[in-house]
């Protein structure tokens, strides 16, 4: 009995003692974490500041297109742009091989309102499966709410489409901006953005946001050489889709 006794107290005094161990383990776990969490903090809260001031730079820039379109002091430039990518022999027709404008067509459907609401929906429903709600809602309100945004300025700003070069793709809506210009910024930059935060190198991420970067710019492109977009448009489409996805940037930094 006396042994058994003995034994319960040694075992009462183990326990205390990891206990006690486990205790002083995880206070010195959460003084260790502390410091990241501060620095990570920061950095969020650095980085959401510089997203706002650069969609601010690029709402500044959009104004000063928007100025020059509304005004008609753009229409010079830009047709000159438009008439330079033109066989001058015969301006229905792109220069360069007839390869290069159905690759051109290629490239530009992948700024169309069907293939980036695919691929919307095709992320949405990735993040509702791997992360969340909150982010699932985020990525959807960002992408159709700029959709929302570039149908309304351009039925305010109601620009007719180039009329000196024949269309070498179909269109159904005004000007400018440009909706695949500010789409492909819109949906590539945030997808790209989404892919680049889950990366734990920084060459990755940087390599992932320029190729975003690259297929938007390329898209834009794409739209004057086959003369149904005027530079303007798509500078515009890039100012306001690019300042609309910084801003939804800097509020993924609460998610």
């Amino acid at each position: 009995m006396v042994g058994d006794g003995s034994r319960a107290k040694t075992q009462t005094r183990r326990r205390r003692r990891a206990l006690e161990e486990f205790r002083s383990g995880g206070a010195e776990n959460r003084l260790t974490m502390a410091p990241r969490m501060r620095q990570d903090s920061i950095g969020r809260r650095t980085a959401a500041l510089i997203s706002i001031l650069a969609a601010a730079l690029l709402l500044f820039g959009f104004g000063f297109v928007a100025k020059l379109v509304a005004g008609g002091e753009s229409m010079a430039f830009d047709r000159r742009v438009v008439l330079a990518l033109r066989n001058p022999a015969n301006p229905s027709e792109p220069l360069g091989p007839p390869w290069l404008q159905e690759a051109a067509r290629d490239v530009t459907s992948l700024g169309s309102i069907v293939v980036v609401t695919i691929m919307t929906l095709a992320v949405v429903g990735y993040l509702l499966l791997s992360r969340g709600r909150a982010e699932a809602l985020w990525m959807a309100v960002a992408v159709f709410g700029g959709m929302a945004l570039n149908d309304a300025l351009k039925l305010a700003f109601a620009r007719p489409r180039p009329d000196s070069v024949f269309h070498a793709a179909r269109v159904f809506t005004a000007s400018f901006p440009s909706g695949h210009a500010s789409l492909s910024a819109i949906a590539y930059l945030t997808i790209g953005a989404l892919l680049a935060r889950s990366q734990p190198s920084v060459k990755i991420s940087v390599y992932v946001m320029a190729l975003a970067a690259f297929l938007t710019v390329l898209i834009g492109m794409s739209r004057v050489y086959l003369g149904v977009h005027y530079p303007t448009d798509v500078l515009g489409g890039w100012c306001v889709g690019a300042a609309w996805a910084l801003a939804w940037w800097a509020t993924a930094a609460r998610l």
